[in-house]
């Protein structure tokens, strides 16, 4: 691991290296192209097909690509000066946000066309949803879970890794009753359980993060996408020219 990247982990996650919390590496299962000029912020599977948001002022897209070839199909912008974040899905609607400015948006999920808007308070990081509400990120150890429709928040849940808040909280997916959770520039991913924000363990991406060869400090692991109807498990990161379909030691 990069000398900077682990001060920051040892900094921030005082409980990765305990024993008490297990530490999966993520396997590689297949790889898939990516595009490396996308800044992944946000990133999801829906019938089939891999939605993926992308930051960076003038650069913040929303596309609608093939898994198999990375090929995109379908590409809306976000409004100039905007520094697009994390996306997610309900019903038959897309939901957005950005970084800075509080501002939302709402996307006919088929054609990419914007139907409306709406407001939060503080940064937007990433978004997810349990199949009852949305929840999303905003860098600090707080979990905002959210009314779909409304976009009102309906409970806060402040994540912890052996009784200490986790901060940098970023990508988000839900998968199999737990919240993933990428921790902005590591190598790590949280195992969240909704139910008390406590980690269960962690999954390393560092050999992935190696494999890619990137040196850009930038270009992260962001990126955690589930498909529901397949149960394949998906990670990138920013500016990767790779997508994994993972799976871990304990699934084998």
């Amino acid at each position: 691991m990069r000398g900077a990247v682990a001060l920051l982990v040892a900094l921030l996650l005082p409980a990765a290296a305990s024993a008490e919390l297990p530490v999966e590496p993520a396997q590689v299962v297949r790889s898939y192209p990516h595009d490396t000029g996308a800044f992944t912020e946000g990133l999801l599977i829906r019938d089939g097909w891999l939605y993926e948001s992308t930051g960076y002022e003038g650069q913040s897209f929303i596309r609608r690509k093939e898994l198999a070839t990375g090929r995109t199909v379908q590409s809306i912008q976000i409004p100039p000066g905007l520094f697009g974040e994390g996306i997610v899905d309900w019903g038959n609607t897309l939901y957005s946000f950005v970084w800075h400015g509080e501002k939302g948006f709402v996307w006919d999920l088929k054609s990419l066309k914007q139907t409306g808007a709406w407001h939060y308070t503080g940064e937007g990081w990433a978004m997810t949803q349990d199949g009852r509400r949305i929840i999303m990120s905003d860098g600090t150890p707080v979990l905002r879970f959210l009314a779909p429709g409304s976009m009102k928040v309906v409970r806060r849940l402040t994540v912890t890794a052996e009784g200490k808040p986790v901060s940098q909280l970023n990508e988000l997916e839900y998968v199999h009753g737990e919240i993933l959770a990428n921790i902005w520039q590591t190598r790590y991913i949280a195992r969240i359980d909704p139910k008390d924000g406590h980690v269960k363990g962690w999954i390393d991406v560092g050999a992935l993060w190696d494999q890619v060869g990137v040196t850009d400090p930038g270009a992260v692991p962001n990126g955690i996408a589930y498909d529901r109807k397949a149960d394949r498990l998906y990670v990138t990161g920013k500016d990767w020219p790779t997508l994994f379909e993972i799976r871990l030691p304990s699934q084998l």
